[in-house]
C-alpha cells in the first residue's frame, strides 16, 4: 500500500512539474503592419512572406513559447499605417514588425511608441526616423549602408559622371542627396533630377538625360513603380548610358519575371544571389521553410522580414522567460540583441539603428541575380557595359 502511494505521489509531482513547465510557455501574438494593397504592394508582399516563415520557423524551433501573426493592411498611406498600428494594439500585440516607406513607418511607430509596442522594420531607411527620439523603434538597415553599396559600385566600375533620378520622399531624397555629397567628393559629375511621386511619365527626365547630362550612368532612387516608369521611359529614348542601377526592391526574381523586358543587367542591392545556397544552419532553415511556405525560391524583401521578426520574435521570448512582457521587457531586450543574422551582423545602436549594416550590389544576368559588390561577397562579375535594351 506504502509502495503504491509513493508511486502515486511520485507521478502527481512529476504531473505537477510538468503542468508547471507547460504553463510557462505562452502564445504570443505580434502585429504585422505591411502595405498589402496599394503602391507599395509588391514589396510588403515580399516582405510579409519572410515574416511568416520566420514564425514557422520560431513556432518549430523554440521549443516553448509560439508566435501568433495579427497582419493588418495599411494600404501604404501614413493614415492608415497609424489605424492599423492602433487596430494591433487594440488586438492584444506585445510588438509589431513590418511597415515599408518611411512617411508611412514614421507615424506608425509614433502610435506605437505612445502605446508601449516595441517596432521594428526593414523598410525605412530616412535617418528622421532614428534621430526623433522614440525609445521603441529599431531597424536593421538605413541610408548609409544602401549609400555605401551604390558608390562602391560606381567606384569599383570607374565611372566619371551620373544622372540620380530620384522620389521627393524623405528616405529617397536623402539618400540621393548622400550618394551626390560623396560622389562629388570623390570627382564624380552629378546630375541630379528630383521627380514627385505621383509621376508617371518619365520620358522628360530621360530626355534631360540624354541630351544635356550625356552621364555615363543613371542611379535610381525610388521604388518599383518608378523603376518600371523610368526604365520604360529609357527603353524608349535610348540614352547613351552604359549602367543603370537601382536601390532596394529592385534586383529581386519577382521583377525580372514580371518585367523581362526591362530587367536585362540592371544593377539593384541585393543580400543574397539568387538562386542561393544556403550554409549555415539558419540560413537552411529559412531557404526550407520559404521554399516549403510559398513554394518559391526566396529573395531579399523576404530575408529582411525573416531577420527582423526573427530578432523581435527571440526578444519576446526572453522577456517572457524573464516576466517583464508586460514592463516593457520586449524593447529592453531589442536593445540587447547582437546577432549573426542572414544579412550580416545585427545590433542596435541607443537610437534603435544597426550600425554596422553594409548592402550589396546585384546584377540581373539572365534568369540570375549576381552578387557583383562587393569583391569579397561576389559570385559573379559585373558586365559593364550593360543595358537591357
Amino acid at each position: 500500500m506504502k509502495k503504491t502511494t509513493s508511486i502515486v505521489l511520485t507521478m502527481m509531482a512529476a504531473a505537477g512539474t510538468f503542468g508547471a513547465s507547460a504553463a510557462q510557455a505562452e502564445e504570443f501574438k505580434v502585429g504585422v503592419q505591411i502595405p498589402l494593397t496599394g503602391p507599395l504592394a509588391r514589396v510588403g508582399m515580399g516582405t510579409q512572406e519572410g515574416i511568416r516563415v520566420a514564425a514557422e520557423v520560431f513556432n518549430k524551433t523554440n521549443g516553448k513559447h509560439t508566435i501568433k501573426l495579427v497582419t493588418v493592411d495599411d494600404e501604404s498611406a501614413p493614415a492608415k499605417a497609424v489605424a492599423a498600428v492602433e487596430k494591433l494594439a487594440s488586438e492584444g500585440v506585445v510588438a509589431v514588425t513590418g511597415g515599408y516607406g518611411s512617411n508611412n513607418i514614421s507615424p506608425a511607430s509614433d502610435a506605437a511608441n505612445k502605446l508601449g509596442l516595441a517596432y521594428i522594420t526593414s523598410g525605412g531607411v530616412d535617418d528622421g526616423l532614428v534621430q526623433a527620439g522614440r525609445k521603441n523603434f529599431f531597424r536593421i538597415n538605413n541610408t548609409a549602408g544602401y549609400q555605401k553599396a551604390l558608390v562602391g559600385l560606381i567606384s569599383d566600375l570607374g565611372v566619371k559622371s551620373v544622372s540620380i533620378i530620384y522620389s521627393t520622399k524623405d528616405a529617397t531624397h536623402g539618400l540621393a542627396t548622400d550618394v551626390e555629397g560623396t560622389l562629388k567628393k570623390m570627382g564624380v559629375k552629378v546630375a541630379m533630377h528630383a521627380f514627385d511621386p505621383a509621376i508617371t511619365d518619365f520620358k522628360p527626365i530621360i530626355n534631360k538625360v540624354k541630351l544635356r547630362d550625356r552621364s555615363e550612368f543613371v542611379a535610381m532612387v525610388g521604388y518599383e513603380n518608378d523603376y518600371v516608369g523610368i526604365l520604360r521611359a529609357a527603353r524608349v529614348l535610348k540614352p547613351s548610358v552604359k549602367a543603370i542601377a537601382g536601390v532596394w526592391s529592385l534586383a529581386t526574381p519577382k521583377m525580372a519575371a514580371d518585367f523581362p523586358d526591362l530587367m536585362p543587367n540592371v544593377y539593384g542591392t541585393a543580400v543574397l544571389p539568387f538562386p542561393v545556397n544556403f550554409t549555415t544552419p539558419e540560413g537552411k532553415s529559412f531557404g526550407e521553410g520559404y521554399k516549403k511556405l510559398h513554394n518559391k525560391e526566396p529573395d531579399y524583401l523576404g530575408q529582411f522580414g525573416y531577420v527582423q521578426s526573427m530578432l523581435l520574435f527571440e526578444a519576446i521570448a526572453r522577456a517572457a522567460d524573464k516576466g517583464t512582457i508586460k514592463k516593457g521587457g520586449v524593447i529592453e531586450e531589442m536593445r540587447k540583441t547582437d546577432s549573426q543574422t542572414l544579412i550580416g551582423r545585427v545590433r542596435f545602436s541607443e537610437n534603435g539603428d544597426n550600425p554596422g549594416f553594409v548592402q550589396r550590389m546585384g546584377q540581373h544576368q539572365g534568369k540570375q541575380v549576381v552578387l557583383v559588390w562587393p569583391k569579397d561577397a561576389a559570385n559573379g562579375k559585373p558586365v559593364y557595359p550593360g543595358l537591357p535594351w
